[in-house]
């Protein structure tokens, strides 16, 4: 008895996928196309720097900060981050009080270079946005604000590194005090959500 074997779709070989008619179809430009653009997106996401924020009383003293003893080198505003810093900064709802200023979202009395933040390398691949936001602490001293622990460590290890005075108050939500080159206090405060 001889069996004869059917099937349902019909057999292809690596021939006619890969024939020229095939690719050069609507289809087969389509699968390029989007192939293409996957690859494209995945390129250029897994090579965006991560961006940490950090709210400050002060942005001009934030500068002297990060840039005269810290020494970070400015970086440029990565193409995943353009946004206007008034829309996206969280609402007082979600923010302890005791860490934001009254008008949270006023950029008033800033210059252009400062409007929208400043950026710096914090590491190869990593950046720190500085935004104006943060109330002033204790004494008026000036505050630092930031979501992220993982941040505000790097930071720290920065400030370590330089051998600047500072002090640790509490690891978890950490916070800590560091002098300034005008000898100001600043308190760098990690806000839970």
């Amino acid at each position: 008895m001889i069996v004869e074997k059917y099937s349902l779709l019909p057999e292809y070989n690596l021939a006619t996928i890969f024939a020229m008619d095939n690719i050069l179809s609507t289809q087969g430009i389509m699968v390029m196309l989007l192939v293409a653009y996957g690859l494209a997106m995945w390129t250029f996401l897994t090579n965006a720097p991560k961006v940490y924020t950090v709210m400050v009383s002060d942005i001009k003293i934030a500068q002297k900060f990060y840039e005269g003893l810290l020494k970070l080198n400015a970086a440029d505003i990565p193409l995943h981050y353009y946004y206007t810093p008034t829309k996206n900064i969280s609402t007082p709802a979600t923010v302890d009080p005791l860490h934001m200023s009254v008008d949270y979202t006023s950029m008033g009395g800033m210059d252009m270079d400062t409007k929208y933040g400043l950026w710096y390398q914090l590491k190869k691949n990593t950046q720190l946005h500085i935004i104006s936001g943060a109330s002033y602490g204790y004494n008026n001293r000036q505050r630092h604000v930031c979501f992220d622990n993982h941040c505000l460590k790097t930071i720290l290890l920065k400030i370590q590194a330089k051998r600047l005075r500072y002090k640790v108050r509490c690891k978890q939500p950490l916070n800590f005090l560091v002098k300034d080159i005008d000898e100001r206090t600043i308190e760098i405060v990690e806000v839970k959500n």
